[in-house]
């Protein structure tokens, strides 16, 4: 649900784990895109969340849209 970012199912923060283990499945054979994919989302969420909230906490956009999609 933009621009709250939340998740239409659970109404968690998106992406939420179910999101996130569809992703994975998703881009299994290219991490890299969807790194670029989330990266390109995350700069949508912030601009949407700062015009809501006046501001986005950026290590914690990091955190939910890129940290866990890492190679491990």
């Amino acid at each position: 649900m933009r621009p709250l970012w939340r998740c239409r199912v659970c109404g968690a923060q998106w992406p939420c784990q179910p999101a996130r283990l569809a992703l994975l499945v998703e881009y299994r054979a290219d991490r890299t895109a969807l790194l670029i994919y989330l990266s390109i989302l995350m700069a949508e969420a912030s601009a949407q969340l700062s015009q809501l909230n006046g501001s986005a906490d950026a290590e914690d956009l990091i955190e939910r849209f890129l940290s866990w999609a890492r190679a491990r």
